[in-house]
């Protein structure tokens, strides 16, 4: 499993990298996190709101920080 976290570097990005680190411990899946700071990276994937989370090449949201709760239910 492949998870991006698209965002230029903001606070509410680096938080959304923690959050999302800890979800992976607490899922105990296998996966590659990746953090994507690249504009047009971004872009491609249609977010205009960051932090941004990509599961798979799949934005599952953006715009707002979702519980290490809410990313176990999205990687399950």
């Amino acid at each position: 499993m492949k998870i991006e976290i698209l965002g230029t570097g903001c606070a509410k990005c680096k938080m959304l990298l923690e959050i999302t680190q800890n979800a992976v411990e607490k899922a105990g899946v296998d996966a590659e996190i990746v953090k994507v700071e690249d504009p047009i990276a971004i872009m491609n994937y249609g977010v205009m709101s960051t932090p941004a989370l990509v599961v798979d090449q799949e934005v599952k949201m953006s715009g707002r920080l979702p519980s290490a709760d809410e990313i176990v239910e999205i990687l399950k």
